[in-house]
């Protein structure tokens, strides 16, 4: 069974390197904030949803324009990624499971962004690791892993360290449990699912005889 786990490192960028890191994270809070803002006064001004499509053909034009041409030197597609965040934010407050999105700042004890792999462009190569726009970086190796990796978080601390974490989709043997004890975890979604793989939809109950309760 495929399963997708994150492995967490610690990495040692050059000064060059840590440079465009911080570059890159500096265009990607630029990016969410003044997308916000467009989807924000959109709404305001007019009642218009301004869509995920739209904003992505946005930040295309956008990144054309001569004031802006500093948008191409950090990964494309962790601008998009911002973009994603973006919308997926809005859609958990529309879905009452979240509050508005809020403006990005440069404040945070923890600043970090996302890259997508795409044609090889994340890889383990000779005990480094290779990212977008950023080149072979020196990573401390502490768990070993097997798989397809699929994106990639990196991350700076307050303490002015570097972190990746990798999401990995690795392939999983699930074993049988030949009647011992399970582990059952209880949810919203599903009504509980437990560790033989096994899931048991929610009945909703309340939501079904609420009309009745009333």
């Amino acid at each position: 069974m495929l399963q997708q786990k994150g492995y967490q490192y610690r990495i040692y960028p050059t000064k060059q390197q840590q440079q465009l890191i911080n570059q890159t994270l500096g265009c990607v809070r630029f990016v969410y904030n003044r997308f916000l803002n467009i989807r924000k006064e959109a709404w305001t001004n007019s009642k218009t949803s301004v869509t995920y499509k739209q904003t992505s053909k946005m930040l295309t034009e956008l990144k054309c324009e001569p004031d802006y041409v500093w948008l191409n030197v950090v990964d494309s597609t962790s601008l998009q990624q911002a973009l994603k965040d973006l919308d997926k934010g809005f859609k958990n407050f529309f879905a009452k499971k979240a509050g508005y999105p809020r403006y990005k700042s440069k404040h945070n004890h923890c600043l970090s962004y996302r890259s997508q792999c795409v044609n090889n462009n994340i890889a383990i190569t000779n005990g480094k690791l290779k990212l977008p726009k950023i080149g072979l970086v020196k990573i401390k190796l502490s768990r070993n892993f097997t798989g397809r990796i699929l994106n990639v978080t990196v991350s700076r601390k307050a303490t002015g360290k570097y972190f990746v974490s990798l999401c990995v989709e690795e392939e999983v043997e699930i074993f049988p449990n030949n009647g011992g004890e399970i582990g059952i975890d209880v949810g919203i979604k599903d009504f509980y699912s437990d560790s033989n793989g096994d899931v048991a939809a929610n009945p909703k109950t309340l939501k079904k005889y609420s009309k009745k309760l009333a």
